[in-house]
């Protein structure tokens, strides 16, 4: 059965154990902390640039 784009389980076991030999396991929530802020930060961006896009409400 695959999981998220196109990875088996064994795979996702094989790129977590990398990612932890790579970054240390005390630096990972810090990672994804750093990785949410960012994503939420992209994402209030791209709602500030769509509503200036828009054009005014006629009265």
């Amino acid at each position: 059965m695959l999981l998220g784009f196109g990875f088996s389980g064994p795979t996702m076991l094989i790129v977590a154990v990398v990612f932890v030999l790579m970054f240390g396991a005390k630096r990972i929530p810090d990672l994804m902390k750093s990785f949410g802020k960012s994503v939420t930060e992209f994402k209030k961006g791209i709602n500030e640039t769509t509503s200036e896009d828009d054009p005014p409400a006629k009265s």
